[in-house]
């Protein structure tokens, strides 16, 4: 199933002014309008097309023919959609799906194109909050940085990326539209541009890291770009922007080359960079800020990686921890605020929010 555009051929009610493929494009049009980012509307509307030509083959093509146990019908295939790898569809994945058909017949039904709104109670999949598959210890983390060849221009380069991963925590698409006047050595930050939600946001970057970017923006940045040069920081070895697709895979094979026995990619710098600092001291709303999370919520994850703080308490009070005599509790209790009690309990008890 893909996530961008659509490429199959249309169905042939495409043409139709009052078909779902038609308005699919006017709601596109419409998001643009409002300023959804254009990773946005591309995904939407392949999601959309796809509903239609699913609607399609089964006698429907306009918005008034669908009704809510078609789309109930439509979440049970979803459900049971395998992936030519022949996993199936993750409950978020399906999630996200649900949700832009939510979006869209609301917007039909705002427009007056459909008397009642179907998908109005359509009930969403429950999301798990999951802790992440792998994190990297910091012996290991050094290890995978310390695997690029930086005698080797392209090594130097992804030595630089892997860094700036590592110490600030950026998504992949954060990274790739990073440019030059981005970065600032003297105040130690880098400036993210439209990120996650389009909000901009400055994060601090360690010595290190910023001592790789200087080497690459010096030795290896003027051999690849090409002018007329547009300032993006890290370029492909034909002086491109880099892809997405190209990350992943990139940080994958490096990742696997280290032999650290994890699976991962860009994200686990990420969880790994969190889980550290977490464990180093560093406040949860701090590395909240850092990672661009809108809800403290989502950044809380990471107290349950986070394994050292409750593995001292543990050996400190648990009767039974140790084989020898138990020693005196050095842990000073915080009292929990207020706030901090509720955000737990919200937490525990409260759905998911709607991505």
């Amino acid at each position: 199933m893909p996530k961008k555009g659509y490429k199959k051929p249309l169905p042939p009610t495409a043409h139709d002014p009052e078909s779902l493929v038609v308005w699919t494009r006017r709601y596109v049009e419409h998001m643009k309008v409002r300023g959804y980012s254009e990773r946005t509307t591309i995904t939407t509307e392949g999601y959309l097309l796809l509903f239609a030509e699913w609607a399609f083959d089964r006698g429907l093509s306009r918005p008034t023919e669908i009704t809510k146990p078609i789309l109930e019908a439509h979440q049970r295939w979803l459900f049971y959609f395998r992936c030519p790898s022949g996993k199936p569809l993750g409950f978020s994945s399906q999630r996200v799906r649900l949700q832009k058909l939510k979006n869209f017949f609301r917007y039909l039904a705002r427009e007056n194109v459909i008397a009642a709104n179907p998908a109005s109670e359509l009930e969403l999949p429950r999301i798990v909050r999951r802790i992440p598959r792998a994190i990297l210890s910091e012996k290991e983390i050094e290890r995978v940085l310390s695997t690029p060849e930086v005698t080797e221009p392209l090594g130097l380069r992804d030595r630089a990326i892997m860094e700036t991963l590592y110490s600030t925590g950026l998504r992949r698409a954060e990274l790739a539209k990073l440019e030059l006047f981005d970065i600032d050595t003297e105040r130690g930050t880098i400036t993210v541009r439209e990120g996650k939600g389009r909000k901009d946001r400055t994060v601090p970057v360690g010595e290190r890291a910023l001592m790789w970017i200087g080497r690459y923006t010096e030795e290896v940045r003027p051999t690849l770009v090409v002018p007329p040069d547009d300032g993006v920081l890290f370029l492909s070895d034909r002086g491109e922007r880099l892809g997405l697709p190209w990350l992943t895979q990139h940080m994958r094979r490096y990742l696997a080359a280290s032999k650290v026995g994890k699976n991962g990619a860009c994200h686990i710098f990420r969880h790994s960079m969190a889980t550290h600092m977490l464990e180093g001291g560093a406040d949860v709303r701090i590395i909240q800020e850092i990672l661009g999370h809108a809800e403290t919520s989502t950044t809380a994850i990471y107290t349950r990686v986070s394994i050292k703080r409750l593995k001292a308490v543990h050996d400190e009070t648990h009767p039974a921890a140790r084989l020898g005599p138990k020693k005196p509790v050095t842990t000073v209790a915080t009292e929990a605020t207020e706030e901090d009690l509720l955000a737990t309990l919200e937490e525990e008890a409260v759905e998911d929010d709607v991505p």
